[in-house]
Protein backbone atom coordinates (compact mmCIF):
# COMPACT_ATOMS: atom_id res chain seq x y z
CA UNK A 1 0.00 0.00 0.00
CA UNK A 2 2.99 2.24 0.86
CA UNK A 3 4.59 1.59 -2.45
CA UNK A 4 1.43 2.96 -4.52
CA UNK A 5 0.88 5.63 -2.60
CA UNK A 6 4.43 6.96 -3.23
CA UNK A 7 3.73 5.79 -7.01
CA UNK A 8 0.67 8.24 -6.49
CA UNK A 9 2.80 10.89 -4.87
CA UNK A 10 5.51 10.96 -8.11
CA UNK A 11 2.99 11.36 -10.37
CA UNK A 12 0.87 13.99 -9.18
CA UNK A 13 4.33 15.57 -8.34
CA UNK A 14 5.37 15.30 -12.34
CA UNK A 15 2.03 16.75 -13.33
CA UNK A 16 2.41 19.41 -11.34
CA UNK A 17 6.13 20.15 -12.30
CA UNK A 18 5.23 19.80 -15.89
CA UNK A 19 1.96 21.92 -15.33
CA UNK A 20 4.08 25.07 -13.89
CA UNK A 21 6.71 25.05 -16.92
CA UNK A 22 3.74 25.26 -19.04
CA UNK A 23 2.16 27.82 -17.35
CA UNK A 24 5.62 29.89 -16.79
CA UNK A 25 6.02 29.88 -20.83
CA UNK A 26 3.60 32.19 -22.82
CA UNK A 27 2.32 31.93 -25.68
CA UNK A 28 2.91 34.09 -28.63
CA UNK A 29 -0.71 36.30 -29.21
CA UNK A 30 -2.61 35.41 -31.85
CA UNK A 31 -3.00 38.15 -34.70
CA UNK A 32 -5.94 38.15 -36.84
CA UNK A 33 -6.49 39.88 -40.58
CA UNK A 34 -2.82 40.11 -40.80
CA UNK A 35 -1.69 40.55 -44.83
CA UNK A 36 -0.68 37.44 -46.38
CA UNK A 37 2.51 39.90 -47.76
CA UNK A 38 3.81 39.69 -44.15
CA UNK A 39 4.23 36.17 -44.70
CA UNK A 40 5.48 35.42 -47.79
CA UNK A 41 8.78 37.50 -49.46
CA UNK A 42 8.21 40.62 -49.75
CA UNK A 43 8.56 43.07 -52.74
CA UNK A 44 10.78 45.43 -51.38
CA UNK A 45 13.31 42.60 -50.38
CA UNK A 46 13.15 40.70 -53.47
CA UNK A 47 16.13 41.77 -56.46
CA UNK A 48 14.90 41.54 -59.64
CA UNK A 49 16.61 39.59 -62.07
CA UNK A 50 18.03 42.45 -64.96
CA UNK A 51 17.62 40.26 -68.24
CA UNK A 52 19.11 43.42 -69.63
CA UNK A 53 22.29 42.82 -68.53
CA UNK A 54 25.34 39.88 -68.53
CA UNK A 55 23.70 36.77 -67.42
CA UNK A 56 23.92 35.29 -63.82
CA UNK A 57 22.90 32.69 -62.17
CA UNK A 58 24.33 29.22 -63.94
CA UNK A 59 26.92 31.16 -65.12
CA UNK A 60 29.93 31.90 -63.21
CA UNK A 61 31.69 34.18 -65.90
CA UNK A 62 30.81 35.08 -69.05
CA UNK A 63 33.20 37.53 -71.43
CA UNK A 64 33.69 38.35 -74.82
CA UNK A 65 37.23 37.88 -76.03
CA UNK A 66 39.18 38.12 -79.32
CA UNK A 67 39.82 34.53 -79.23
CA UNK A 68 39.83 31.28 -76.78
CA UNK A 69 42.06 28.99 -75.46
CA UNK A 70 41.72 25.73 -74.04
CA UNK A 71 43.72 24.15 -71.24
CA UNK A 72 43.32 21.92 -68.52
CA UNK A 73 41.51 22.41 -65.44
CA UNK A 74 41.68 21.65 -62.05
CA UNK A 75 40.01 18.29 -62.25
CA UNK A 76 41.87 17.34 -65.64
CA UNK A 77 38.79 18.55 -67.27
CA UNK A 78 38.92 20.92 -70.57
CA UNK A 79 38.85 24.19 -69.19
CA UNK A 80 37.45 27.32 -72.32
CA UNK A 81 39.40 30.68 -71.30
CA UNK A 82 39.13 33.74 -73.20
CA UNK A 83 42.01 35.11 -74.70
CA UNK A 84 42.44 39.35 -74.76
CA UNK A 85 38.75 39.91 -73.15
CA UNK A 86 37.34 43.39 -74.25
CA UNK A 87 34.19 44.51 -75.54
CA UNK A 88 35.82 47.13 -77.71
CA UNK A 89 36.46 45.48 -81.62
CA UNK A 90 38.31 46.35 -84.74
CA UNK A 91 35.77 45.85 -88.09
CA UNK A 92 38.61 43.55 -89.53
CA UNK A 93 38.19 41.28 -86.81
CA UNK A 94 37.62 37.47 -87.33
CA UNK A 95 35.30 36.75 -84.77
CA UNK A 96 34.24 37.78 -81.52
CA UNK A 97 33.94 35.06 -78.91
CA UNK A 98 31.84 34.78 -75.74
CA UNK A 99 33.55 32.31 -73.03
CA UNK A 100 31.57 31.37 -70.59
CA UNK A 101 32.13 29.25 -67.31
CA UNK A 102 29.04 27.51 -65.46
CA UNK A 103 27.97 26.28 -61.84
CA UNK A 104 27.40 22.75 -61.37
CA UNK A 105 24.68 21.85 -63.62
CA UNK A 106 22.57 18.21 -63.94
CA UNK A 107 21.17 18.02 -67.14
CA UNK A 108 22.70 19.04 -70.54
CA UNK A 109 21.60 21.78 -72.33
CA UNK A 110 22.41 24.39 -74.97
CA UNK A 111 23.45 27.63 -75.15
CA UNK A 112 22.85 30.31 -77.94
CA UNK A 113 23.77 33.54 -78.82
CA UNK A 114 21.83 36.14 -81.23
CA UNK A 115 23.69 38.88 -82.20
CA UNK A 116 21.94 42.36 -83.50
CA UNK A 117 22.69 45.80 -83.98
CA UNK A 118 21.80 48.02 -81.53
CA UNK A 119 22.85 51.38 -82.63
CA UNK A 120 24.49 51.52 -86.00
CA UNK A 121 24.39 53.52 -88.59
CA UNK A 122 23.03 51.71 -91.58
CA UNK A 123 21.38 48.63 -89.88
CA UNK A 124 18.13 47.90 -89.02
CA UNK A 125 18.50 47.49 -84.93
CA UNK A 126 16.96 44.37 -83.76
CA UNK A 127 17.79 42.27 -87.18
CA UNK A 128 19.96 39.21 -86.55
CA UNK A 129 23.30 39.54 -87.98
CA UNK A 130 25.42 36.42 -86.52
CA UNK A 131 24.49 33.63 -84.02
CA UNK A 132 26.09 30.18 -82.76
CA UNK A 133 25.01 27.66 -80.25
CA UNK A 134 26.83 24.84 -78.30
CA UNK A 135 25.39 22.38 -76.77
CA UNK A 136 26.65 21.84 -73.16
CA UNK A 137 26.76 17.94 -71.79
CA UNK A 138 26.93 17.20 -68.68
CA UNK A 139 30.71 17.05 -67.73
CA UNK A 140 30.71 20.46 -69.09
CA UNK A 141 31.97 23.48 -67.24
CA UNK A 142 32.72 25.51 -69.31
CA UNK A 143 32.35 26.71 -73.54
CA UNK A 144 32.50 29.61 -75.75
CA UNK A 145 30.30 31.21 -78.42
CA UNK A 146 31.47 32.20 -82.18
CA UNK A 147 30.23 35.28 -83.61
CA UNK A 148 31.41 34.82 -87.17
CA UNK A 149 31.09 39.24 -88.96
CA UNK A 150 27.84 39.05 -90.84
CA UNK A 151 28.06 39.55 -94.91
CA UNK A 152 29.90 42.75 -95.84
CA UNK A 153 31.99 42.79 -92.35
CA UNK A 154 31.16 44.41 -88.65
CA UNK A 155 30.13 48.29 -88.76
CA UNK A 156 30.85 50.46 -86.87
CA UNK A 157 28.30 51.13 -84.19
CA UNK A 158 27.10 48.90 -80.76
CA UNK A 159 26.08 45.87 -81.12
CA UNK A 160 23.99 43.33 -78.26
CA UNK A 161 24.06 40.08 -78.36
CA UNK A 162 21.18 37.67 -76.77
CA UNK A 163 22.10 34.67 -74.47
CA UNK A 164 19.56 32.27 -74.07
CA UNK A 165 19.68 28.25 -72.19
CA UNK A 166 17.35 25.41 -73.16
CA UNK A 167 16.70 23.04 -76.08
CA UNK A 168 15.47 26.25 -78.07
CA UNK A 169 14.84 29.69 -77.93
CA UNK A 170 11.67 30.75 -76.74
CA UNK A 171 10.01 33.68 -74.86
CA UNK A 172 11.20 31.82 -71.29
CA UNK A 173 15.06 31.23 -72.79
CA UNK A 174 16.37 34.62 -72.18
CA UNK A 175 19.47 34.52 -69.74
CA UNK A 176 20.76 37.90 -70.33
CA UNK A 177 22.09 40.23 -73.18
CA UNK A 178 26.23 40.90 -73.38
CA UNK A 179 26.79 44.71 -75.24
CA UNK A 180 30.11 45.37 -77.76
CA UNK A 181 30.96 48.12 -79.77
CA UNK A 182 33.04 47.61 -83.25
CA UNK A 183 35.34 51.23 -83.71
CA UNK A 184 36.13 52.99 -86.30
CA UNK A 185 39.87 53.01 -86.18
CA UNK A 186 41.65 50.41 -87.88
CA UNK A 187 44.05 47.87 -86.40
CA UNK A 188 47.45 48.11 -87.34
CA UNK A 189 49.15 44.74 -88.69
CA UNK A 190 50.97 42.81 -85.82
Amino acid sequence: MMNNALRLGTIVIAWLLLWSHGAAAEDPPLTENVPISEFQNRTEDAKVYDFDAPPQGMFRSIALAEDFEERLGFQRSHEIVPVKPTERFFPNVPAIFIVFLLHQHYQGFTVFGRCMPEQVDGAIPGTIVSEDAMHIALEDDSGYLKLSPPSGGWLPGRYKVEIHVGEQINETSLMGTMRFTIVTSRRQPD
